[in-house]
C-alpha cells in the first residue's frame, strides 16, 4: 500500500514510516499542508491535525479517494466530528500502537475493497433483472413463502427488488449445496432467507426444509408447477418458459432445467431420448448438476 504520512513531527513521522514499511509498505512524509498536496496518489493518508497554523481540510478534499486516518491529540468537533464530515474516514489518538494503526489500515482497505465490490454486484444484478415486469411481493406477506414459477429468473428477481425496497440483506441458499440445511439452520428468524432448487428434492428431504423455516422469513422457490405445501404462495409463469425477453439459456442451463422440470413427467428412457443423450449421459448428468431422482 502507498501511504503518505502528513506530520510535521519529524521522528514520529519517520517512526510510523519505518515500522510501516517493515511490512512491505511504501511510505512518503510531508512535513507540511503544501507538501501532502502534491499530484500523486495514495492509497492510504494519515493526517495530523495538529499541525500549527494550518489547515488541514485541502488535504481531505485532495485525497479523498484514499483511505484518510487521522492522526489526533485529543478529541474534539474541531479534529474528528467535522473532518470525518468532510472525508475523512476514521482516526487514532496519539500516543498510539502501531499494531493499532495497521489494524486500521486493513480493516479501511478491506472495508473499500467489499463496498465497491458490492455497488458493482448491485449494479449487474439490477442491470440483469431490468427486463423483468413483475408485481412486487407485498410487504405485509406472511412468511415462510414459497414462489412457484416455470422460470428461475423471475424468481430471483423478484426476490432481489424486494430485499432492495426492504433495504436489507439476505442469505442465499441452493438446497443442492452440501451445506445448505446447515446454512438455513444458522440463519435467525429476523434474517431473510432465499431458498432454491426444491425441486430436486425428496418428499422426506422437503418436509425436512419445511420444518426448519417453519419460524423464518424464509421465500422458498420450487420450478416444479405441481409443488404441494401449505405455505403462502406466489406463482410466477412465463409463457416464453425458457426465452426470456432475449435471454437464452446455455447448454448445461437448458439440459439442467429439462431434467429438474419435466423428470417427473417422463421416464427415463423417453428423456433422455428428447435431449438426444443415452440414459447414463443423464445419470451422469444429474450427479453433476446434483439432481436427485425424485420418486
Amino acid at each position: 500500500m502507498k501511504i503518505l504520512i502528513v506530520e510535521n513531527e519529524i521522528y514520529l513521522a519517520q517512526s510510523i514510516a519505518s515500522k510501516l514499511m517493515e511490512i512491505g509498505h511504501v511510505c512518503e512524509i510531508a512535513t507540511s499542508i503544501k507538501d501532502a498536496l502534491r499530484d500523486e496518489k495514495y492509497e492510504a493518508v494519515l493526517l495530523s491535525t495538529n499541525i500549527s497554523g494550518q489547515n488541514f481540510y485541502p488535504v481531505i478534499e485532495k485525497h479523498r479517494a484514499s483511505i484518510i486516518i487521522l492522526m489526533i491529540s485529543y478529541i474534539s468537533n474541531d479534529t474528528v466530528t467535522n473532518p470525518i464530515k468532510a472525508g475523512a474516514c476514521d482516526y487514532i489518538q496519539k500516543p498510539f500502537m502501531i499494531e493499532e494503526l495497521i489494524r486500521k489500515l486493513q480493516h479501511l482497505s478491506d472495508f473499500k475493497t467489499v463496498k465497491k465490490e458490492n455497488i458493482t454486484y448491485k449494479e449487474y444484478v439490477k442491470n440483469l433483472f431490468a427486463t423483468a415486469n413483475l408485481e412486487p411481493i407485498d410487504k405485509k406477506i406472511k412468511f415462510p413463502v414459497l414462489i412457484k414459477t416455470n422460470f428461475q429468473k423471475n424468481a430471483d428477481a423478484l426476490v432481489f427488488n424486494y430485499a432492495t425496497a426492504q433495504n436489507e440483506a439476505f442469505t442465499f441458499v441452493s438446497l443442492t449445496q452440501n451445506n445448505a440445511y446447515e446454512k438455513i439452520a444458522r440463519t435467525t428468524s429476523e434474517e431473510l432467507i432465499y431458498i432454491i432448487d426444491l425441486q430436486n428434492l425428496k418428499k422426506s428431504e422437503k418436509l425436512k426444509v419445511y420444518n426448519m423455516i417453519e419460524n423464518k422469513r424464509a421465500i422458498l422457490c420450487s420450478t416444479d408447477p405441481n409443488e404441494e405445501s401449505t405455505l403462502t404462495e406466489i406463482e410466477i409463469n412465463n409463457d416464453n418458459k425458457i426465452l426470456d425477453q432475449g435471454d437464452i439459456l446455455c447448454i448445461d442451463d437448458y439440459v439442467k432445467y429439462i431434467i429438474c422440470n419435466f423428470q417427473n413427467k417422463f421416464p427415463d428412457t423417453e428423456l433422455s431420448k428428447k435431449l438426444g443423450i443415452s440414459r447414463k449421459s443423464l445419470w451422469e448428468k444429474r450427479k453433476k448438476y446434483g439432481i436427485n431422482k425424485k420418486k
